[in-house]
């Protein structure tokens, strides 16, 4: 039989293995060398779905771990299943099962440089005479409810899984960890196809290791959503780069998300239906719940509509009630939290028929909504989320703006682009504990106080809303670009105004001759701090000149190695032997890939 199953009786299998059969070390598989009755044994940490290869043939590929090489850079090897082995095997084979394999071929792998296990694989076939065994790990079954209905969800507690301190980690190894987030970048869509998100863990050890994640499903990516998250991994990726340790997604990556709260529930989000959580695991959480409550910062910036102040960037628990497309790089999202911004908010001109969101609900909060306008990367996420959903958005720009005649000021509220400090969008689940809080106090919401306030502040002028939305609609649709709402004034001619006194108001009516600056680097100055003299930036001629002086100048070391770069030194080999000085900028602490760095040359 040429896949058949183990018992375990204390520790001691009831059908013994062939005692022909000698036990083959990870590191001693080689190809080219005689395996003859060898036999390896590993845990399975993954399996792939059962496929066919071209010519029809069933295969099916797990990776195994080697529990007696756990602390090695190569733990986990791949093996490939083919034929009716593959059938049997992908039936009965789970996670965390034990997994002996004799009479397998040791061939070169191709995928060693990617995934960062063996340089070989192993090749079973029952045609190569392959024998597998394996012992089936029993497993306490755990039946969640499956929000989406009937169905039921799955975990299992199972094999035990031995976890590194941050402290202990060693380039070229696939670990597992725990550690409790410092800092975090929600998903955002990568240069390429997939999404990406960087997360700096800390634990007890007080060592930090920040990890960039790929994925080209947005939910299988760790679902954080605040400072304080403790997180599960397995199997990622270790690596040294300049000194610093990093962690980045392997084959098989998996990850568990808990709130960092003490006292909180302790519930994993995730998007498996399948994964293990132990008792001893649970205490784990628990622990790092304590560590972290004194040791990890969850302050924060997170702030209500109500207690905004002009330019503060701040994180925004709110509900989305309308949406609208902008321009091409920009994207509006109206919300509310059911508090009121205490100053004049912005509201982003859009025509009527663009706007999506309930009318009559939108009409309901027009006095407790406000607009934000995400630009950039966080469009395309923008577009997809579905009106009514809770979202907690990180980094909102609080920006103080005033009208030309000096006499209002107003808030306007921008999610920038890019992903520094964090920016971005993350939809919260209705489970979440926020979440519920959030509904909670906006059931509460007294939205005919809020109607009542707005009909005070439009002091008469218009008889209702409906009349003051009419009149703004008419004004939308002049053929100018209306700048102010000065519509009660005529136009003056420009030689009346060159001829007044200031200061007066007017409203003009001309055609554009000439602007300045012409080009966009003229509308910034060079200050200096000392004798606070301005200058033009140089353009582009009087640039080339200051750099070739410069190059004169040796490079100051005291400029060198910063917080946000690494600095090199070179000796050119013509005759002048200037010293060249290349700094590597990190992104967001961390040094990136060479074909991903920005480089700044000096000299």
């Amino acid at each position: 039989m040429p896949v058949e199953l183990l018992k375990i009786i204390k520790e001691q299998s009831e059908i013994p293995l062939p005692r022909h059969l000698q036990k083959e070390d990870l590191k001693h598989l080689q190809d080219g060398h005689d395996h003859t009755n060898k036999y390896f044994q590993g845990i399975v940490i993954l399996s792939y779905p059962l496929t066919k290869l071209s010519d029809g043939t069933d295969f099916f590929k797990i990776v195994l771990q080697d529990l007696d090489n756990l602390c090695s850079r190569m733990n986990s090897i791949n093996v490939l299943i083919h034929g009716k082995m593959a059938l049997d095997c992908a039936k009965i084979i789970r996670h965390g099962d034990t997994f002996i394999v004799a009479g397998f071929k040791v061939i070169k792998s191709p995928t060693a440089r990617d995934d960062g296990r063996h340089v070989c694989h192993l090749e079973v076939s029952e045609e190569a005479g392959s024998t597998i065994y394996y012992v089936q790990t029993k497993m306490l079954q755990i039946i969640l409810p499956c929000s989406s209905g009937n169905n039921q969800d799955t975990f299992s507690v199972a094999p035990k899984y031995v976890y590194t301190p941050l402290n202990r980690l060693k380039d070229g190894t696939i670990v597992n960890l725990y550690g409790v987030v410092k800092f975090f970048k929600p998903p955002y869509v990568s240069k390429g196809t997939d999404y990406c998100s960087v997360v700096t863990l800390v634990d007890p050890s007080n060592v930090k290791l920040t990890c960039t994640l790929f994925n080209g499903n947005l939910d299988s990516l760790p679902k954080i959503y605040k400072i304080g998250d403790i997180v599960r991994f397995h199997r990622i990726k270790i690596r040294e780069y300049n000194g610093q340790m990093q962690g980045i997604t392997s084959g098989g990556f998996a990850s568990l998300t808990f709130d960092g709260t003490v006292g909180a529930p302790v519930v994993p989000r995730t998007s498996s239906r399948v994964y293990t959580f132990t008792d001893e695991e649970h205490k784990t959480i628990e622990d790092l719940r304590v560590w972290a409550a004194s040791n990890v910062s969850n302050s924060g910036s997170a702030a209500k509509l109500s207690g905004v102040q002009p330019m503060l960037f701040f994180d925004l628990t709110c509900q989305l009630v309308g949406k609208a497309k902008v321009d091409g790089s920009s994207f509006l999202l109206k919300i509310w939290d059911g508090t009121k911004c205490p100053y004049p908010s912005w509201k982003v001109p859009v025509e009527a028929k663009d706007l999506e969101g309930e009318k009559s609900r939108l009409r309901q909060l027009r006095n407790l909504t406000v607009d934000i306008l995400v630009y950039d990367n966080h469009v395309h996420l923008a577009k997809s989320l579905k009106i009514g959903s809770f979202l907690r958005i990180y980094s909102i720009h609080a920006k103080q703006a005033s009208a030309d005649n000096g006499n209002v000021s107003h808030i306007e509220f921008h999610l920038h682009g890019g992903t520094c400090y964090g920016r971005g969008i993350g939809v919260l689940p209705e489970n979440n504990p926020d979440v519920k809080e959030l509904k909670a106090f906006l059931d509460s919401v007294d939205l005919a106080d809020s109607q009542n306030m707005e009909s005070m502040e439009l002091d008469g002028t218009y008889s209702d809303f409906t009349d003051l939305e009419s009149h703004l609609q008419r004004c939308q649709q002049l053929p100018v670009t209306v700048l102010t709402d000065h519509q009660d004034l005529s136009n003056t001619e420009l030689k009346t105004i060159m001829n007044s006194t200031a200061p007066q108001q007017y409203r003009i009516r001309a055609k554009l001759r000439t602007y300045k600056p012409q080009k966009l680097h003229q509308s910034v100055k060079l200050h200096c701090s000392k004798c606070n003299s301005l200058q033009e930036v140089p353009n582009g001629d009087d640039f080339d000149f200051i750099l070739q002086d410069s190059a004169i100048t040796a490079p100051n070391p005291e400029l060198h190695n910063t917080s946000w770069y690494d600095s090199v030194m070179w000796t050119t080999q013509d005759q002048k032997q200037r010293k060249i000085v290349i700094h590597f900028v990190k992104h967001d602490e961390m040094l990136q890939q060479p074909e991903d760095t920005l480089l700044m040359i000096e000299g």
